[in-house]
């Protein structure tokens, strides 16, 4: 079924391994009373028609979330791109043309990421979320059209690298505020989970 190509498939990466938390999931470190996972999944729904969870393992552990989840289609842990990779491909079938990706770890994302990289990157090409002259290689819209290429890019030439195809692909940079907070700020570590806990007692709003 073809879909109009301003209705967007999200998808939320969350399917590394997590060494700098331990080898846990990070996005599901506990964050003003949810799961940062919960968190995300609550300001990404009403900006796609559908959200997704890509990740790897026992699916059993974040079926809280009530989210489908996409494992990565190629094995090893080959990284982000993966998990990119295994939404294209369900969203190439399901006759999306579009899908928004988000990191499992960003708990402050902007309810209007989806609108603004849309926008930006019309109904053919990719965008990628900036903040502070930084680009977010895990926050974009990637158009569905590219899931061959990617896959031979990762299979063919083993590129592991999300800014390299964002690159090779000319994805249009959308620029966000740092100001009162990045909306991109990550919890990769048991410190990072700190300053976003912090964070959220200034801004209980974020």
């Amino acid at each position: 079924m073809k879909r109009d190509t301003n209705i967007t498939m999200g998808l939320i990466l969350a399917g590394g391994l997590s060494r700098r938390m331990g080898g846990g999931d990070k996005g599901l470190s506990l964050l003003g009373g949810e799961t940062i996972l919960e968190r995300i999944a609550g300001r990404m729904k009403p900006q796609v028609e559908v959200l997704f969870l890509n990740a790897n393992g026992d699916p059993d552990r974040l079926a809280d979330l009530g989210l489908a989840i996409l494992p990565d289609t190629l094995p090893g842990f080959p990284g982000p791109l993966a998990g990119v990779l295994a939404g294209l491909d369900h969203a190439a079938h399901a006759g999306y043309q579009q899908v928004a990706v988000v990191p499992c770890d960003a708990p402050f994302l902007p309810a209007d990421l989806v609108a603004r990289l849309s926008a930006a990157a019309g109904s053919s090409g990719g965008a990628v979320a900036t903040s502070g002259g930084r680009r977010h290689p895990t926050a974009a819209l990637w158009p569905v059209r590219l899931h061959a290429a990617l896959k031979s890019a990762l299979v063919e030439e083993d590129q592991r690298r999300v800014e390299m195809i964002l690159r090779r692909y000319d994805f249009v940079e959308v620029e966000w505020p740092v100001e009162p907070l990045d909306p991109f700020m990550n919890v990769n570590d048991c410190d990072g989970l700190a300053a976003a806990r912090d964070l959220l007692k200034r801004w209980p709003q974020a």
